[in-house]
């Protein structure tokens, strides 16, 4: 499994064992290009032989999408059929928050605060998460590859 804390300026990630029993953050991605995230993530899934991403969806406190929620939605259904895994999703509502509490990592612009809350959506999954679904079951996903093609 991959988790994806999806940002503007970086993209926190976080790791597990092949059986789900360890939680690893990684060294965030600084944005750039879809392409060139691409890329970069295509290699670390090699590298780790990942099966499912995860991604987190920044819902409001009642549990309805925001617009960083959507952009979220968007990337990470983009990037799952891209590299032609499944996906799943988690409520980071505060995610960021927690992390920084308990690594004490508030005003980090590194990058180890993004994988930290990564690391915390990757723990929420493998707690209750429901299983990852194909990339070609998401209807919207298509429609964006569509439109950026």
């Amino acid at each position: 499994m991959l988790a994806l804390d999806v940002g503007r300026r970086r993209i926190g990630l976080a790791g597990c064992d092949p059986l789900g029993l360890t939680v690893t953050p990684l060294r965030a991605l600084a944005r750039g290009s879809f392409a060139s995230d691409l890329e970069h993530l295509n290699t670390l899934v090699q590298q780790r032989r990942v099966q499912a991403l995860v991604v987190g969806l920044p819902l409001d406190a009642a549990g309805q999408l925001t617009a960083q929620a959507l952009h979220c939605q968007r990337y990470g259904e983009r990037l799952a059929r891209r590299l032609q895994l499944p996906l799943a999703w988690v409520n980071e509502h505060a995610s960021t928050w927690a992390a920084g509490e308990r690594h004490g990592l508030h005003g980090d612009r590194s990058g180890a605060l993004d994988s930290a809350a990564a690391a915390l959506l990757l723990e929420q999954w493998l707690q209750d998460g429901p299983d990852p679904v194909l990339p070609a079951t998401i209807e919207r996903c298509q429609t964006a590859d569509a439109a950026a093609s």
